[in-house]
């Protein structure tokens, strides 16, 4: 981890050292258009790649960490509209030095009208998911330079899975995604589920999985015939339902998902502001424990709150640790409000952040889940606490601290201490 710290500080220091370099004796409309494209290059970096002629270099795949492949290195990347503007084609491939295997995904995308607002996706993928995770379709790409949970996850399943989907812009504010999908799944832990009489230790999955993403009081514009939002509006709504069908494609287990997901912010005349996600998800049926849901746990199962430190999330529990909760129905509510950042000096203008964070859930039938030992959060789970942001080139300082229903015994189990990143481009 600490020489993927030191390579990201390296990164930092080389574009502020080009920042700072002064031009002279240039052709202004040279500077200008200069200006135009560093801007545009690192834009595309800020979303997580690094522009070629043809083709764009995704950065998620360089480099990661986690506990069951230990290092990952990978490469990957799609065509962008140099190539063409009617297709895309998009691939990665990827190394676990822990677990010595490769993992990699292929596919394209295909525009199904003039106006770029129907796609058509094909896609191949041989990897590995965190159990309980739960993703929209219709996020927008996410792209971090540390993620922060991925270096302590230990409890992955493998999965083989093809699938094809239809993206389509029902308006500027609405966009929906439906894709059918047969995969493969085998956790990487002992597990078994039990249904029927049947010990499953795997299994064949077909699913049709329906998700929209809607922003009503966002307003868009057509910047080089590709609308962007150009107007941020709250609140934010995401929606999910996913429907995995025994007896078809070999599939063999039968159950109903449903996820939601807000986000509103309040903004203050000062540059303070609030922010608040509410996120909530239901499965019926006979779902394994790899498709139930987590609570974002972001803490190590260390002993000490010195061995616990490591980088905190956005939105990710931190005093909650790694496989200690696991729900087939819960809610979350997270508050985060942000100070005005602190005027010390030009280069120094740190930003208080206090946060707090809820979550409650349940699960039936948890006999069906052997193999594993975890919680439920039919109690209530309450955080608290606060950040210091950009100390020093991104990095800062969080404390939070575990009550209610779920406080532990020793103190300091309930304490979790980290720094945390944040930078902008």
């Amino acid at each position: 981890m600490w020489n993927y710290l030191i390579a990201v500080l390296c990164f930092l220091f080389v574009l502020h050292t080009h920042g700072q370099a002064p031009a002279i004796n240039q052709d202004p409309i040279a500077v200008k258009q200069d200006s135009i494209k560093k801007r545009e290059f690192l834009q595309k970096l800020g979303n997580g790649f690094i522009p070629t002629k043809y083709f764009d270099i995704d950065l998620r795949y360089l480099i990661k960490y986690n506990q069951y492949e230990g290092l990952r290195n990978g490469f990957g990347g799609l065509t962008n509209n140099n190539l063409s503007k009617v297709f895309r084609i998009n691939s990665y491939v990827a190394y676990g030095f822990r677990d010595n295997r490769f993992k990699y995904g292929v596919g394209g995308s295909l525009r199904l009208t003039k106006n770029n607002k129907t796609w058509l996706n094909l896609y191949y993928t041989d990897d590995l998911q965190e159990t309980g995770s739960s993703k929209f379709l219709t996020d927008k790409r996410f792209f971090s330079f540390f993620e922060p949970r991925l270096l302590n996850i230990d409890l992955f399943y493998k999965y083989i899975e093809q699938s094809i989907s239809v993206t389509h812009e029902l308006a500027p504010q609405v966009l929906t995604e439906l894709q059918l999908s047969v995969s493969n799944v085998n956790p990487t832990y002992t597990y078994q589920y039990i249904h029927n009489g049947t010990s499953y230790t795997e299994f064949n999955l077909s699913k049709v999985v329906l998700s929209a993403q809607f922003n009503p009081f966002s307003t868009y514009t057509l910047v080089k015939n590709r609308l962007k939002e150009t107007t941020v509006g709250y609140p934010k709504f995401s929606v999910q339902l996913t429907q995995a069908a025994a007896g078809i494609f070999k599939s063999e287990l039968n159950f109903t998902k449903i996820d939601f997901r807000t986000l509103y912010e309040i903004h203050l005349p000062s540059q303070a502001y609030s922010r608040f996600i509410v996120t909530s998800g239901l499965a019926a049926g006979n779902a394994p424990l790899s498709h139930l849901y987590h609570a974002y746990p972001n803490n190590i199962n260390k002993e000490t709150i010195l061995q616990r430190f490591s980088v905190a999330g956005i939105d990710s529990f931190e005093t909650m640790y790694f496989n200690e909760f696991f729900s087939d129905r819960f809610v979350t509510l997270q508050w985060r409000h942000y100070f005005k950042p602190f005027n010390i000096a030009a280069r120094f203008k740190p930003q208080l952040v206090l946060i707090s964070r809820f979550a409650i859930g349940n699960m039936s039938h948890i006999h069906k889940h052997q193999g594993i030992q975890f919680g439920t959060l039919n109690k209530g789970y309450t955080e608290s606490g606060f950040e210091i942001n950009k100390i020093l080139f991104g990095f800062g300082l969080s404390g939070t601290y575990r009550y209610g229903g779920y406080h532990l015994p020793e103190f300091g189990d309930n304490i979790a201490v980290k720094f945390t990143f944040n930078l902008t481009l």
